[in-house]
């Protein structure tokens, strides 16, 4: 059985639902936090040690991202949180898990913005990603 080779941590943050998040992280905890171009609720820091992309992701752009849907479906359970696993292969990584049983969200896919990324729910209910992230590299 294939294994997942897991390089590095590329991004961990909170699912978020609306803008008390930006004031818990950003405010109340000091972390530096940008948004990302004009893509509205997504900010986030590559200044924070201990991981090298902390975002607050709204659950609607994550839903985007999994499903092609502004909405989370009903029938899924919603994450809390997401995190990222930069791998060699993402194609390999999926072949993995799914050997393993796990159902993928999205299976092995390059993003608009370059990464190529599959994704499923954790038993803890994280949004778990295993991705190729070329400009960490």
């Amino acid at each position: 059985m294939p294994d997942v080779k897991v390089k590095f941590v590329a991004g961990f943050g909170p699912i978020v639902k609306d803008g008390a998040s930006k004031a818990l992280y950003g405010d109340a905890l000091g972390i530096a936090l940008e948004q990302q171009g004009d893509i509205e609720g997504y900010y986030h820091s590559e200044k924070l040690d201990g991981v090298r992309h902390f975002a607050l992701w709204p659950l609607s752009q994550a839903a985007q991202s999994c499903f092609g849907a502004d909405a989370w479906p009903s029938h899924t359970s919603a994450p809390n949180a997401w995190i990222e696993f930069d791998v060699d292969d993402v194609a390999e990584a999926c072949a993995a898990l799914k050997a393993r049983g796990y159902t993928l969200l999205v299976d092995a896919r390059e993003e608009p913005w370059g990464q190529t990324v599959g994704r499923l729910l954790s038993p803890e209910g994280l949004l778990v990603g295993v991705t190729f992230t070329p400009w960490m590299r």
